[in-house]
């Protein structure tokens, strides 16, 4: 991979993630999965929050698509775990441009 192509990956991959932390909601969900363990079912994310489902599954799906959470699917349940790896990854990438 080119430098150029290393580069815009690493623009996306900012915008992903700090798109996705714009919103605070979406802040307040990764908060309360942190504090949570890690992982919590869609149904725990949802009671904790006065928003309709649509409205958390929307929040869900960009975190979701910001590679900060994943869902694993335990039977019937939704389950959504943290990736604290990509989180701090990519925020400390930014940060290190201004050290």
């Amino acid at each position: 991979m080119t430098s150029g192509a290393r580069g815009i990956e690493e623009l996306d991959d900012f915008d992903a993630v700090f798109g996705a932390l714009a919103h605070r909601s979406r802040r307040l969900i990764l908060a309360v999965l942190h504090a949570r363990g890690g992982e919590m079912t869609s149904g725990a994310i949802a009671s904790r929050f006065e928003h309709s489902w649509p409205t958390v599954s929307g929040h869900l799906r960009v975190l979701q698509q910001a590679g900060l959470v994943t869902i694993e699917l335990r039977g019937r349940e939704h389950v959504y775990q943290i990736q604290r790896q990509r989180l701090t990854a990519v925020t400390r990438r930014w940060l290190d441009y201004f050290a």
